[in-house]
């Protein structure tokens, strides 16, 4: 059985969707994204706290799509083939999540993988201190963000993080991260 990614999107937007987009992850996008959830949460009337916790929880999410996206494979089912993406923002219930999806080469899964696990595993406290000793070192890789970005997320949201690695062909795989905001 192979990895359906229709069946994956239309999954991903349960709930009431705010904002979603599919393909390729762009400066542009980023703007008009913000521009899109920032209108959609004030007519919502969501208290400032919520907001801005949904705005730059948000920002990071695109932030790690841009900066870490590969190529989707010649065969995947996609239009646009450079920085391909997926980005879903529904409200459900008491919470919004946040789905992201986007193809990886197989020899990243283990990186990402353990990463997210490091991080899911600390506590707040464990967080915070790693989080201001990343930014104390100033030890920033060459895409910018030293390793913060998943750290952030869970950090301004206080939940652990949710993916799964779905086996594409012999050498991508369709990475997908779901983040919860009360």
């Amino acid at each position: 059985m192979s990895f359906d990614l229709d069946s994956w999107y239309s999954e991903k937007k349960e709930g009431e969707v705010i904002l979603e987009y599919n393909g390729s992850i762009t400066p542009a996008l980023i703007t008009e994204a913000l521009d899109t959830i920032e209108s959609n949460l004030n007519l919502k009337n969501e208290k400032n706290r919520v907001r801005k916790k949904v705005y730059n929880v948000f920002v990071e999410c695109l932030q790690n799509l841009y900066h870490h996206v590969d190529h989707p494979p010649a065969n995947a089912p996609v239009e646009q083939k450079d920085n391909y993406g997926i980005i879903i923002l529904s409200k459900d219930g008491t919470f919004y999540r946040i789905s992201t999806g986007n193809f990886i080469k197989k020899e990243k899964l283990n990186h990402i993988k353990d990463r997210i696990d490091q991080v899911n595993s600390l506590t707040d406290e464990e967080i915070r201190v790693l989080y201001r000793d990343i930014l104390s070192n100033e030890d920033f890789s060459d895409k910018g963000g030293g390793g913060l970005g998943i750290l952030d997320i869970v950090r301004k949201t206080g939940n652990k993080l949710e993916y799964y690695f779905y086996q594409f062909d012999n050498e991508y795989i369709f990475y997908s991260l779901d983040v919860y905001i009360s």
